[in-house]
């Protein structure tokens, strides 16, 4: 007994070291993150917070994932700003949060964890990189110290005309010098961190470069408040978290959702949209920490579902914005020694207690620094390497790809997903219509042999290239149309076959048609005699057990 609790025991350490390392290294990352994405989705800043700290304790409870660490994401900006935007009001957008929960919770229960499969890839890519695009552009102001709230509603196409060009000239009517330094110096730091020489050094493994961005971000602004007061950022240039007294002002912080807003369709539209974006991104980030985790456990899709759900449910009952699971802040967590969701636990947990007791501290921090932090965030997910290995698959997934990042930035997150989806689907059906068959030709002394052989499906969409090829068969040559290795051959195919063997007899074309032993299709052939021929050279025909009929009688 002794020896296996002495057995026992260094495998528990380990753990639990690692996961607190996990969890204190991915909490480091959330401040920052939680902060700039409330900020670039117009929400107040507290929401992030909030949704940080239920991603962790919520859903790290509910959840079954053993890594995955859930709170605000990139990817949820868009369609947050949206629908604060269209819905007016902050309360109301916390009803959709609602909304979307419980719509994810039913997703789950609908057992939906395959929808990201009906997504192809490359209209993923395009929603990310036109994600970081429009996180770019976001920052732009905030990077020369423009910090009004108009510049968080910056976006390429306004009702009221195209505004990008005014945002950025009142963005340099307000330059700050100190904010200029702050955000190149602050790019300087994530490009050190990024090189190999550096990525050796345990203290670039262990801190990461957001955190330090936000302490020097901090320590430039103090020092210049010493020197040079008048040129010190100060006011909305930094973060304006509320200042709790004690607990019981702390919870007064939180805001509820407007339920007298339940009889509004734009409340129920709006959830869609998040509920549909939170879900996908949920799905997607938990394929990639299951497949970064180092004991290779699986974690059930449709549950996932459910436990964002009840994360968003709750997130929105408290006055948090959206969340889902986060692929960046797993990814740091195992990459630090994460082993089970203790490391989420306490990645909530130190959340928490940093926003009651630390509040005065992160009111120091400067946009600049946040800013940096996002823009770099957004270059990750536009970087040019995606773009160059995009285009290095062909067209089919290039154009997809750049019709979608386009039709994100052009106008919003959902209507850019479906048209990438509809312009994805598109090249699928034109790869489908394109592989319908194969042909081979040969020749048995002055005569035409003609072998087809059909692909695994044959859908009504194969109809109308097969037919083409009927035409084009001259007269007086043998037709082979093979399926044998075909799952599926529609009816609407088989007829048009069936068809064209009545008119072949007419034209002195021998045709023979083998469908496959799944189709339930009996052979069609234009002579008893060819039959027989084709059988005593191909015996397996005669081993299927379909009876065969003759188009001639």
């Amino acid at each position: 007994m002794e020896t296996k609790m002495n057995d026992s025991k260094p495998v528990d350490t380990s753990s639990l070291t690692g996961d607190f390392r996990g969890g204190a290294i991915s909490f480091l990352v959330a401040v920052p993150l939680c902060l700039g994405i409330a900020l670039a989705s117009g929400a107040p800043l507290f929401a992030g917070i909030i949704a940080g700290i239920v991603g962790g304790l919520v859903v790290g409870l509910v959840s079954r994932s053993a890594l995955s660490i859930s709170g605000p994401e990139a990817g949820l900006i868009v369609v947050t700003l949206g629908a604060i935007q269209a819905l007016g009001s902050f309360p109301a957008f916390l009803l959709a949060t609602c909304i979307a929960g419980l719509i994810q919770i039913g997703l789950g229960f609908a057992r939906a964890g395959t929808i990201s499969n009906f997504f192809p890839s490359s209209v993923i890519k395009g929603m990310l990189a036109g994600i970081g695009v429009m996180l770019i552009i976001k920052q732009l102001p905030h990077l020369v110290g423009y910090d009004a709230d108009a510049a968080e509603g910056l976006a390429l196409f306004q009702p009221d005309g195209f505004n990008l060009s005014e945002q950025l000239r009142m963005a340099m009517s307000q330059f700050s010098l100190v904010a200029v330094v702050i955000t190149l110096l602050s790019l300087g730091i994530f490009y050190v961190w990024e090189r190999p020489a550096f990525k050796k050094i345990s203290f670039t493994k262990n801190v990461p470069a957001a955190l330090v961005v936000v302490v020097l971000g901090i320590c430039i602004n103090e020092l210049v408040k010493l020197l040079l007061p008048e040129r010190a950022l100060s006011g909305n240039h930094l973060v304006q978290l509320p200042v709790p007294e004690n607990v019981s002002a702390f919870f007064q912080l939180f805001t509820f959702p407007d339920f007298s807003q339940w009889s509004n369709p734009l409340v129920y539209t709006s959830a869609v949209s998040i509920a549909l974006v939170a879900s996908l991104e949920a799905l997607l980030a938990i394929e990639a920490s299951d497949e970064l985790d180092p004991l290779k456990r699986k974690t059930p899709a449709n549950h996932e579902l459910k436990a964002q759900g009840v994360g968003n449910l709750v997130s929105g009952l408290i006055g948090g914005i959206p969340l889902t699971s986060v692929i960046v802040r797993s990814s740091v967590s195992i990459n630090a020694g994460a082993r089970t969701k203790r490391a989420a636990l306490l990645h909530g947990t130190l959340l928490l207690v940093c926003v009651i007791t630390l509040p005065t501290l992160l009111n120091k921090m400067p946009w600049a620094s946040l800013a940096s932090i996002l823009l770099v965030t957004g270059y990750k997910l536009a970087r040019i390497d995606v773009f160059k290995t995009t285009f290095s698959e062909g067209p089919a997934r290039f154009i997809p790809f750049v019709v979608t990042v386009l039709a994100v930035v052009m106008t919003d997150l959902l209507t850019g997903i479906g048209i990438g989806l509809v312009t994805g689907v598109f090249f699928i059906l034109r790869d489908h219509y394109r592989n319908t068959h194969y042909v081979r030709t040969e020749w048995e002394s002055d005569i035409k042999r003609i072998h087809v052989s059909l692909g695994d499906h044959v859908s009504f969409l194969s109809k109308a290239k097969l037919v083409k090829l009927l035409k084009s068969v001259p007269d007086n040559s043998i037709l082979e149309i093979d399926g044998s290795n075909s799952s599926f051959i529609d009816n609407d195919v088989v007829l048009a076959i069936k068809n064209f063997g009545i008119s072949a007899r007419q034209r002195n074309i021998e045709l023979i048609f083998l469908p496959g032993p799944a189709t339930d299709q009996a052979p069609i052939y234009t002579s008893k005699e060819l039959f027989n021929t084709y059988r005593h050279k191909n015996p397996k025909i005669g081993l299927r057990g379909v009876r065969s009929t003759s188009i001639n009688g």
